[in-house]
């Protein structure tokens, strides 16, 4: 470009950050927007599984791949299939020097990232309200606390309830009927052994109509879980989410007649029960070409979490950096971005909903808990 752009990425998730990356590493400035107050001010979720076409290529990118390899675990792409009677259905396991979907801890890829930036990028604790576009082809950035700023390019990389994609689109998640209850096991090799063992290496499965449990190996043995069901989103009227012998009660009378192996996932679990309902955005999600503004990650294409959005996110933001350098314009490089990261999003998003189906069925029937389909190869916290 003749003059170096101003760029704001609104969210420090893998998106937002793989794109500073890659724009530094070609020198263009960029200042991301964060409104968690620190790097660890939360849990950043589960495990990653890191897709050799999709993310892995984001992060050769960014010339992080290297780096990604030796916090990977390769070890943990198997994955197994139970019934509600805890029969081993099937089992996967990947071979020697298998590197296509290696496992990554959510919180370990995030900070990869942030140390490759360079210091300062991040401004911590800035709650962006809105985004406007302005006549003359840029954005104006307003903050929480009454600030304005304006800019070339400003990106939503802000996740499910974007505070930018407003300005782009007047699209709103909805619930999908599906909710997820999280689950905690510390130590899991030690204080927890049948938990161990259904987990194995990596990720297992259990389903049986339109309900389903869920293990995934993290690092230093850590295990977390899902109690997936369809049902209304307010399926805990009535409960303090709090209360957690209430919640647990309530959970294990709707999963009566399952073994007793797999009950122990909601029965001994570590701390409480963290209540995540899915949402998606509508399929395909798009909108007309607004001058300096646009979308990566969940902020562009919300879908179930079955093991594609975090990748789609990296890939987003490494194409959209790669676009605002090899272009004469910031028009052009999001055209040619929106051009190709809207029709692949819509596609993917197809497939997880078909995944998510398969998954949680939207039925009670045992004789549809295992159709002929392709199955996922794991639920993902992406």
């Amino acid at each position: 470009m003749s003059t170096t752009p101003r760029i704001a990425i609104i969210g420090a998730g893998p998106g937002g950050l793989v794109c500073a990356r890659v724009l530094q590493q070609h020198g263009v400035p960029v200042t991301v927007f964060e409104r968690e107050s620190d790097p660890d001010s939360r849990s950043q979720g589960g495990t990653l599984d890191i897709h050799e076409e999709t993310g892995q290529a984001a992060l050769r990118t960014a010339g992080l791949f290297d780096r990604f390899l030796a916090l990977s675990r390769p070890e943990d792409q198997q994955w197994s299939l139970y019934d509600r009677h805890a029969q081993l259905i099937r089992h996967d396991q990947a071979g020697e020097g298998d590197l296509s979907r290696p496992e990554i801890d959510r919180g370990q890829l995030r900070t990869l990232l942030l140390d490759s930036l360079a210091p300062g990028t991040v401004r911590w604790g800035h709650r962006v309200k809105a985004v406007t576009p302005l006549p003359h082809g840029t954005a104006r950035l307003h903050h929480h606390d009454g600030a304005v700023e304006e800019f070339d390019l400003v990106i939503g990389a802000d996740g499910a309830w974007s505070r930018v994609r407003p300005a782009l689109s007047g699209a709103q998640p909805s619930y999908t009927g599906v909710t997820m209850v999280e689950v905690h096991f510390d130590d899991v090799d030690h204080r927890h052994p049948g938990i161990a063992r259904l987990v194995g290496g990596g990720t297992m499965s259990a389903k049986a109509g339109r309900r389903g449990l869920v293990l995934q190996r993290n690092s230093n043995g850590h295990v977390r879980g899902y109690i997936i069901f369809r049902g209304p989103q307010d399926w805990h009227a009535g409960l303090d989410l709090a209360d957690t012998a209430a919640v647990r009660a309530r959970l294990l009378a709707q999963y009566e007649g399952w073994d007793e192996r797999l009950l122990d996932i909601l029965r001994d679990n570590e701390g409480g029960f963290r209540n995540r309902p899915m949402f998606v955005l509508p399929v395909p999600h798009t909108w007309q070409r607004v001058p300096g503004i646009t979308l990566v990650g969940d902020a562009a294409h919300l879908m179930p979490p079955v093991g594609v959005g975090a990748n789609l996110a990296l890939l987003d933001g490494a194409e959209l950096a790669q676009a605002v350098i090899g272009h004469p314009t910031i028009d052009q490089a999001l055209d040619a971005y929106e051009g190709v990261m809207l029709p692949r999003a819509a596609d993917n998003a197809k497939t997880a909903r078909q995944m998510l189906t398969t998954l949680v069925p939207d039925t009670d029937s045992d004789a549809a808990a295992f159709p002929e389909t392709v199955w996922p190869d794991r639920l993902s916290s992406s």
